[in-house]
């Protein structure tokens, strides 16, 4: 007599595909230049302010970077504070980008978003749509230019930024992108080996 040996029941369970727990690493879709320089400065480590950095590579990034850090590209720009009224200015006087940036942020914290990216509805641009001009601002870029066109042009491109971005194009014409966001030369070669430093000028 032979026993049969039970036949072991198999249960199916479906299948539950989690989502992914969003890294602290996120921000928005196409995000302003100033979120990613941001979100870099706050890493701990110099790896991550590497993975930032390389996450959100852009060719505007890449140009602010050099722009700062390279020692053969100058500025054709005057140093210091750069007169700014902001941008479609209608409510306050005009007065100095810091002032501006101020009244920004404020705005954007009683909004209850610091996180802008693409969804900045206010109609300025970006420094990702305006890098293609940043020639005109680096000695030998656009020489044809006299001091007064082109800083006008540089003002009239403030005003179309948003505070934060028109900030971070000001730190770096002076070289000071570091006074403001924990980022040095070290981090962006490391997450950038094929820039190659020096012979610009």
């Amino acid at each position: 007599m032979t026993t049969k040996t039970p036949a072991t029941k198999t249960t199916s369970k479906a299948k539950t595909t989690k989502k992914p727990a969003a890294s602290n690493l996120d921000l928005p879709n196409n995000p302003l230049i100033f979120e990613i320089f941001d979100l870099a400065s706050k890493q701990r480590s110099k790896a991550k302010k590497v993975e930032v950095l390389q996450k959100y590579n852009h060719d505007a990034l890449r140009m602010l970077l050099i722009w700062n850090f390279d020692d053969s590209v100058h500025s054709a720009l005057p140093d210091g504070p750069v007169p700014y009224s902001g941008y479609a200015e209608q409510t306050t006087q005009s007065g100095t980008l810091s002032t501006k940036i101020t009244e920004e942020v404020r705005r954007m914290y009683e909004a209850g978003s610091f996180s802008l990216g693409a969804s900045d509805t206010d109609g300025k641009t970006t420094l990702r749509r305006e890098c293609k001009h940043f020639y005109h601002f680096i000695r030998g870029g656009n020489n044809g230019l006299t001091s007064i066109r082109r800083e006008t042009m540089f003002i009239n491109l403030l005003e179309g930024l948003h505070p934060l971005e028109a900030e971070v194009i000001c730190l770096v014409k002076d070289g000071k992108l570091s006074d403001k966001y924990n980022i040095t030369k070290e981090i962006v070669s490391e997450a950038f080996p094929q820039i190659v430093w020096g012979n610009r000028g």
